[in-house]
């Protein structure tokens, strides 16, 4: 059995070099525990943060409770409204990556949904979609994301908006987000395109939105999936800098924006933990899932080797 696996490892290139990748591991490890500690909130979590009755004003701003005045009921201390300190970044951690996701897979889908019809069909559609990527390409990404929100909360009564909150923030950041996919779907497509494999499925009357989809994407879906992860810690950075400019997830459902905009509040007067703690979790989680997108790219480019 032991054989096996190994001779399964060295057929398997990209596991192979995760094997020997001691920094990938490590990546690997950290996300997953913070990924599962997210997913996990409602058990790991001492109290519900968005469960009024759970917490006390009278508990507010309790110090980590190794700390002189600590509470031993709060590990790393409560925030402003005597929330426990570590279940609002596990609640928040998941809320930052749950809209990360999302707006990251809405981006993938759009991105390559538009790359492979640039690519394949070329002509006017490639030239306009290319210019479109070009203009969003000179604008900051959170400067999209906030002129789309802007749209939205002009378009939608304020009710509404915070209600649809999550799927206005999704929608922002994902359509920030969908240029360097469709660019490079659109390059690999001219590349695939003009291939054997597609000339003869062409030749054979195949319809060109089944070549798209079962001949030319499975073959591009490497760079793809690179640019996936590096770009769901840029989503998940964005849902946090929006949060933390007062325009991303509502109050009552902190994130690790949301969490960090208020411990900068009482940075100054001695409250250090509030934003601290939060700020950390959202640097590691953002530091491991690089990377993985950084072993990704340099395992499946073999110039980059």
């Amino acid at each position: 059995m032991i054989a096996r696996l190994q001779r399964y490892v060295l057929e398997n290139e990209l596991l192979y070099l995760f094997v020997h990748s001691r920094t990938a591991q490590l990546a690997a490890v950290v996300t997953v525990v913070m990924i599962g500690g997210a997913a996990l909130a409602n058990v790991l979590a001492p109290t519900n943060p968005y469960d009024l009755t759970s917490f006390d004003l009278l508990d507010s701003l309790l110090p980590p409770s190794w700390a002189q005045d600590g509470d031993a009921r709060f590990f790393i201390g409560t925030d402003d409204q005597g929330r426990d300190l570590l279940s609002a970044i596990l609640y928040g951690m998941r809320l930052s990556l749950i809209v990360g996701l999302m707006s990251i897979s809405f981006a993938c889908i759009l991105g390559v949904s538009v790359g492979l019809l640039a690519g394949y069909l070329g002509g006017r559609f490639d030239a306009v979609v290319m210019r479109i990527a070009d203009v969003q390409l000179s604008l900051p990404a959170i400067l999209t994301a906030l002129l789309i929100d802007g749209i939205a909360r002009g378009i939608l009564p304020q009710q509404r908006h915070d209600d649809l909150m999550i799927i206005v923030l999704t929608t922002a950041i994902g359509l920030s987000l969908w240029v360097n996919f469709a660019r490079t779907a659109r390059a690999s497509t001219f590349v695939e395109k003009n291939k054997e494999y597609v000339q003869v499925t062409e030749m054979m009357g195949m319809h060109p939105l089944r070549i798209m989809l079962v001949q030319i994407l499975p073959n591009i879906l490497g760079p793809i999936m690179v640019i996936l992860t590096v770009d769901l810690a840029v989503a998940i950075l964005l849902e946090a800098t929006l949060s933390f400019l007062g325009v991303g997830v509502p109050p009552n459902q902190p994130s690790l924006g949301t969490l960090i905009r208020i411990g900068t509040e009482y940075l100054f007067s001695g409250e250090w933990w509030i934003v601290i703690f939060p700020s950390l979790t959202l640097i590691v989680l953002i530091i491991s899932v690089n990377i993985l997108g950084d072993f990704l790219r340099d395992a499946l480019n073999p110039r980059l080797r």
